[in-house]
């Protein structure tokens, strides 16, 4: 175990804990230790009880539910085990194993939230029926999806029946796909409408997209996507037979709920879930979560087209007359207004940006425009003003009007089809609205002294041979976001991941998590069980390019590459660092001394990845070499046992782009506070992100992996051997003019 004393270890003395603590840290041991027992085939695996116990040490005295315990206390009557994992430790049913049985003895739920697609179906189809089959006390899991994955019956019934003529009813995503389509033959889609509608009423479907037998494109989905703006829940008339409220209900009885970060964050408040303080959080993958609390609090707005506000007021209007609703506002000025200043921050955007955003090609990345230091020059204030306070005003009206409906609805149940239609015609505007007044918020917001600014930055691309620019703005610290929002409600969680340490330490997660001065933290490196030094080699080769000649070293560094995937004689891993570097090595292979060589590659677009993994593991199961290629995505989640991974390449140490806007907003910060970004934030960055590529290589007990990197700074420069530091414990080489020798 590496790191200091954590408040979990600290607890030394048994008698200091309360009673009802110590009985609650045996019940969850117990059921860990009971479902191990009688697990089929299972294995002894220390690690895995070690993690066990220290999350039931650590959450034996949490206080649910309990509205005296201060968002700020610590132990015991708030704990957060914070646990890194090692790969082939179990860290699922570590925790599930331990900490459903200690909610099941208290009467309350366990929220269970994971970053990617493949663990929710892990968790939901493998993990928790194992796991409920072999516990003594039953319990009912699901898993929680965002409103807009079901559909909403209203709009459907009413598309199916109208077609192209209803969609602008539900908003502007579903007129511009009605007018897409029209092109494209409304009527086939009002007949696929239709059949869903029939697979509905005969039970055939549940209204789940995802239960679809082929997922449906975006123009075709989003007509009928349930939206919290558009719904007026239990006032609806299809409320009975909603798929979205129907899945909310199996939720209800379920004592686990399985979620993803985005909807974690996305519903606090909103009470779709259980109350963090009154339920057991689970975190896994949690090294996602300061990415995805960054995406939540981002705001943004379209300037370049601002037509959607010209249907505004007469849809206002109409809905105020027919509901009886009187206001003071002139909404087809406020509309007016808010479109003028659009297109004012449309014009100054376009002058700032100069003519480059002209000539930029349709498949080029975004023109990015990031504003010093969050400080906007002078003429932007006035019509970011007027916006706000336009955009507010329309917002408010909004919600009267919306708040007069559901009354409507509820006090006459006749009428609840209309003022369903009503509030969807209203509702359509809302989040247009405000991302208008968010983002114009956060474009005016100054920092106060010492406080770091936000991150401001216009974005321009070709779409269609028109220029799209948007104006965006992001808050500097993800981990100040997440210590209000999130952890100051949470009484009782585990935070884990294989890569929560890097350079050796928990540091960088913790503050970026807003966990770094909880006083409920308490953290702890369960190592893997695997023998690294025995099972795998860590090869670090030396070029004549320096890495930051980036066309030298991508020159060398492929003829390094291509020789060494000659001698892959089952499955290889190539992860590159760009989709530029990728595709130089595409096309060197098409060369025709490469032939041979290129038919053994699969690379990351040619096929989704389920695809590409299928072809991979049939091509190694007949025998055959079978090379992936792949970027970020497949440097992470893949789980490529024995021979389906015995090699993994690493073409350069994958730093973040020097694009990101809030990267280079953080890095500006920090350096005019004397400190030094570099260290900070991208040494720890990179180091998380090569833990990760680096794990792709022993997934078993037995497999055997060679990992090569081509950039020679991993042992050349301290950043890099900050890195080793927290990479798994390999044998190390050093690999120069062809000769490998150990370090």
């Amino acid at each position: 175990m590496r790191g200091s004393m954590t408040n979990a270890e600290s607890r030394d003395d048994p008698d200091d804990l309360p009673q009802g603590a110590l009985a609650r840290e045996a019940i969850a041991l117990a059921a860990f230790d009971h479902v191990v027992s009688h697990a089929p085939g299972f294995r002894a695996r220390g690690g895995q009880r070690e993690m066990a116990a220290f999350i039931a040490e650590t959450l034996s005295g949490v206080k649910l539910g309990d509205d005296s315990v201060s968002g700020e206390a610590g132990p015991p009557d708030r704990g957060i085990a914070v646990v890194q994992a090692g790969t082939g430790v179990g860290k699922s049913a570590a925790y599930a194993a331990t900490v459903i049985p200690l909610a099941l003895a208290q009467q309350k739920r366990v929220l269970i939230s994971t970053a990617t697609v493949a663990l929710q179906e892990q968790l939901i189809n493998k993990d928790l029926p194992a796991l409920a089959a072999l516990m003594p006390q039953p319990f009912a899991y699901a898993l929680a999806k965002g409103r807009g994955r079901y559909v909403c019956r209203l709009k459907l019934d009413q598309l199916a029946e109208g077609g192209a003529q209803d969609a602008d009813l539900f908003g502007e995503e579903g007129a511009g796909a009605a007018s897409a389509a029209a092109k494209d033959d409304w009527a086939q889609r009002a007949r696929q409408y239709a059949q869903w509608t029939i697979a509905l009423d005969q039970g055939d479907w549940n209204g789940d997209r995802d239960r679809l037998d082929e997922p449906p494109d975006a123009a075709l989905w989003a007509p009928v996507a349930a939206e919290r703006h558009t719904c007026t829940a239990r006032h609806c008339p299809a409320y009975n037979s909603c798929s979205y409220y129907q899945a909310r209900n199996r939720l209800a009885q379920a004592q686990v709920i399985v979620v993803n970060h985005d909807l974690l964050l996305a519903t606090l408040g909103l009470h779709a879930l259980p109350a963090p303080s009154d339920c057991y959080l689970v975190l896994d993958e949690a090294h996602h979560l300061p990415g995805v609390a960054q995406g939540q609090f981002t705001s943004q707005m379209d300037l370049m087209r601002p037509g959607w506000l010209d249907p505004l007021p007469k849809a206002f209007d109409e809905v105020a007359k027919a509901i009886s609703h009187r206001h003071n506002l002139d909404v087809a000025e406020a509309a007016r207004a808010a479109k003028a200043a659009l297109g004012e921050l449309a014009h100054l955007g376009m002058d700032l940006l100069g003519p480059a955003v002209r000539e930029l090609p349709a498949e080029a990345p975004p023109l990015v425009h990031r504003f010093d230091a969050g400080v906007l020059p002078p003429g932007w204030a006035e019509p970011l003003g007027s916006l706000q306070a336009h955009a507010q005003g329309l917002l408010k009206l909004a919600e009267a009007l919306a708040t007069q409906l559901r009354a409507n609805a509820r006090d006459n149940p006749g009428e609840a089809a209309r003022s369903a239609e009503h509030y969807a015609r209203i509702g359509r505007f809302a989040p247009r609205l405000q991302s208008l007044h968010e983002t114009a918020s956060q474009w005016l917001l100054m920092a106060s002294e010492g406080a770091p600014p936000q991150a401001k930055w216009l974005q321009a691309r070709v779409d269609r041979g028109l220029v799209a620019m948007s104006a965006h703005a992001c808050p500097l610290q993800p981990g100040s976001l997440l210590h209000s929002h999130l952890w100051q409600q949470v009484r009782g969680a585990v935070v884990t991941s294989a890569s929560l340490v890097t350079c050796g330490s928990f540091d960088h997660f913790l503050h970026e998590a807003g966990l770094a001065w909880d006083a409920a933290v308490a953290t702890r490196e369960v190592q893997s069980p695997f023998d690294h030094a025995k099972q795998g080699r860590l090869v670090v080769v030396q070029t004549r390019a320096d890495p930051k000649d980036v066309d030298g070293y991508t020159r060398e560094m492929l003829d390094l590459l291509l020789a060494d995937l000659r001698d892959v004689k089952r499955g290889a891993l190539v992860l590159f660092t760009s989709r530029a570097q990728m595709r130089s090595a595409q096309q060197l292979l098409e060369r025709g001394e490469h032939a041979r060589l290129r038919e053994r590659v699969l690379a990351q677009g040619e096929a989704s990845r389920t695809v590409l993994l299928k072809r991979h593991a049939q091509r190694v199961g007949d025998g055959e070499a079978s090379i992936l290629f792949g970027l970020q995505s497949f440097g992470e989640g893949l789980d490529l046992p024995g021979e389906l991974c015995e090699w993994v390449f690493i073409t350069k140490l994958p730093f973040a782009s020097p694009s990101d806007p809030v990267g280079q907003a953080r890095a500006e910060w920090l350096k005019s506070k004397g400190r030094d970004p570099f260290s900070e934030l991208v040494v720890p960055a990179t180091g998380a992100r090569l833990l990760q590529w680096t794990g792709r290589a022993l997934r078993t007990e037995t497999d055997e992996a060679t990992v090569v990197c081509y950039d020679a700074r991993l042992l050349r420069q301290g950043y890099g051997r900050r890195m080793l530091q927290g990479l798994p414990p390999y044998r190390l080489q050093r690999r120069q003019a062809g000769v490998t020798a150990d370090v």
